[in-house]
């Protein structure tokens, strides 16, 4: 299944995996700054309705 990658594969198999390890951790970084502004949204919508 894997590929005969050579004399390269050490530094093919690396480039893999730092380009999953950024791309896990750019999902990541999105989902927490996702959830962070819907909750900020939240409070300034719950507070807008208490002043009205």
């Amino acid at each position: 299944m894997m590929p005969d990658l050579g004399k390269y594969a050490v530094e093919v198999l690396s480039a893999y995996a730092v380009s999953i390890l950024l791309i896990v951790g750019i999902v990541a970084l999105s989902l927490a700054r996702s959830a962070r502004i819907r909750r900020q949204l939240r409070e300034i919508e719950e507070r807008r309705r208490a002043d009205g």
